[in-house]
């Protein structure tokens, strides 16, 4: 690495549910989630302010629990639960390594996490804590991803870091299409007109609407999130 000079003050990490899951079986992945706590903690240690937004899918999705028969708000509601469980983990895997960690719920449970407050948030990244935001925007029918966009917006985030397990945007899909182009770089609107898919529609529109850049990266190779943070080209930007 070239310079330990952040690029970035304050970052929003996007993980889906399914990144704490061995990849093999529904559950939470101890030593995936233990990986995922010392990359963050890599970031940290450079001063960055960091904020999560978590997914529920290794234990329960939404969408899928509809097409089961169970009413899509019910479901959603049963999803937003799942990214708890999932918050909690990874905060106790954070709090291991000394790194001070807050969840904040969009639906209140005072006995495990806080409600979702801005300020709050914000006064917790401003004394060197780690938030992770769970549940959601607390609503059905919006997913992760939007509640990624959401809070980012919110708490002045500069960049939305959408870790995934590829290592960037493709014209297709990269495990099915060994031709597969990744592009470095790509406009909103480009990404739109090529339907790639970068998040769902509604938190993509939010990005775009209010300039909030995202860059799509492989967390799964070590030090990944820290090459990110120092400005190093890992991944895909999605800018305008």
């Amino acid at each position: 690495m070239k310079s330990q000079k952040p690029k970035y003050r304050r970052v929003l990490l996007k993980l889906s549910g399914e990144a704490l899951g061995n990849g093999q079986s529904n559950g939470i992945d101890a030593a995936r989630v233990s990986d995922m706590a010392e990359q963050i903690g890599e970031v940290r240690q450079l001063g960055i302010e960091v904020v999560i937004v978590i997914g529920g899918g290794n234990i329960f999705r939404g969408v899928a629990g509809s097409e089961k028969g169970i009413e899509r708000a019910t479901a959603d509601y049963m999803g937003m639960l799942a990214t708890v469980i999932n918050a909690l983990a990874l905060q106790d895997a954070l709090d291991r390594r000394g790194i001070a960690t807050r969840v904040q719920s969009a639906i209140t449970m005072t006995q495990v996490a806080e409600p979702f407050i801005r300020r709050r948030a914000v006064r917790h990244l401003e004394k060197g804590r780690v938030v992770i935001f769970a549940a959601g925007t607390g609503n059905p029918y919006f997913s992760t991803d939007t509640a990624a966009a959401l809070r980012a917006n919110e708490i002045g985030a500069e960049v939305i870091l959408k870790a995934t397990k590829v290592d960037g945007i493709y014209d297709s899909d990269p495990k099915k299409n060994p031709k597969a182009q990744r592009f470095a770089r790509i406009t909103y609107l480009d990404a739109l007109q090529k339907q790639l898919k970068v998040m769902d529609s509604t938190a993509f529109s939010l990005c775009m609407d209010n300039k909030m850049p995202i860059i799509v990266f492989d967390l799964f190779k070590p030090h990944n999130l820290k090459r990110v943070v120092l400005g190093e080209e890992v991944g895909t930007l999605v800018t305008g």
